[in-house]
């Protein structure tokens, strides 16, 4: 089959190539793979720079959705010809992939491949980080930055069926609107004025309840400077390429709580497991966000798609940072 692999670390050294298909595992679901979703996370696996690191050689890619070809003896939720959308440790740009039957997800019909690929990793951590970790209540102001990626506009939707006010900031003029599009209250250009008086000036100088951050540096930093006490602010990454030194003289005096989510943990990819009734509630979040989806209140917006062979390509349109939503590989044109 065809698979992208990294002989070494770095883009330049990662190729289209024929592998040998994965062994069956007992508790495994192979799945022919319709979809694959293309992150700045696998642009850092690739330059050996994410926190999860991978000797070469190996295939980059955690979010595909495709259609069951065989199970394990142990797998029993699925069956060959289902359709489902699966998260995995790495190896998802592939025409093939084994997943543990533990994430592995039912795809309801109205749902295209394409879409069901933001589920994985993007639209689970902003529920997890929003509904689980930061309890995100009805009525809330939610601040969203980044927000025409993936990760943002996933926040925007969670946030807003929640029941949260949602103010989003973005750089330009196209990604203001797709904020709004994605159901954005209010968005904020963050080059053409400060979000921070933005933010506390709309909120009658409170600030926000919960903010979502896929930036860090800066951003991050001025966002201490205008969240509401008892506030909760959740880094989600690092876009913006500095790691911010949190100063704990303002978490004290504004009841301030810094929440990191990991979603990855409740897959079971940390160095500690999670409890054994995480996989009941990660497959009931599953249902509950692919139910959604499934009735129009979550719509995955697609920038892109490309065959398994142009890949360097779409991993360049995110290194561009002009991607609006999730760049998309299709493994079944890779030939």
């Amino acid at each position: 089959m065809k698979a992208v692999v990294c002989r070494q670390l770095g883009l330049h050294n990662t190729a289209l190539a024929d592998v040998d298909p994965q062994p069956l595992r007992s508790d495994g679901v192979r799945i022919r793979v319709h979809a694959a979703g293309v992150s700045f996370a696998n642009l850092l696996v690739l330059e050996g720079k994410h926190q999860n690191r991978w000797e070469p050689p190996f295939t980059p890619g955690t979010e595909v959705a495709g259609v069951v070809v065989e199970c394990g003896d142990q797998a029993t939720l699925f069956k060959a010809g289902d359709r489902v959308v699966a998260a995995v440790r790495i190896g998802g740009f592939a025409e093939e992939i084994v997943a543990p039957e533990s994430t592995v997800f039912a795809l309801p019909d109205p749902v295209s491949f394409d879409a069901a690929v933001q589920f994985p990793t993007i639209y689970a951590t902003a529920y997890g980080a929003l509904k689980w970790r930061a309890n995100l209540a009805q009525g809330e102001t939610l601040l969203v930055h980044g927000a025409a990626g993936g990760s943002g506009l996933a926040a925007i939707e969670i946030g807003k069926i929640l029941g949260a006010r949602v103010i989003a900031t973005a750089g330009d003029a196209t990604k203001l609107e797709a904020a709004r599009r994605h159901g954005a209250d209010l968005a904020i250009n963050y080059r053409a004025e400060n979000f921070r008086d933005v933010v506390l000036r709309e909120t009658g100088g409170r600030g926000a309840d919960v903010i979502f951050d896929p930036v860090g540096g800066e951003t991050f930093n001025e966002s201490l400077r205008c969240i509401a006490p008892d506030g909760r602010i959740i880094p989600v990454g690092f876009a913006g390429g500095t790691i911010p030194q949190i100063p704990a003289n303002l978490v004290l005096v504004k009841n301030v709580s810094v929440i990191g989510i990991y979603w990855g943990y409740y897959m079971g990819w940390g160095k500690q497991l999670p409890p054994p009734d995480m996989k009941d509630r990660v497959r009931n979040a599953f249902t509950e966000m692919l139910g959604w989806a499934a009735a129009g209140k979550l719509n995955p917006e697609t920038y892109a798609t490309f065959p398994l062979a142009a890949f360097r390509d779409a991993l360049n349109a995110i290194s561009e940072r002009k991607v609006i939503g999730r760049v998309v590989l299709h493994p079944s044109t890779a030939s």
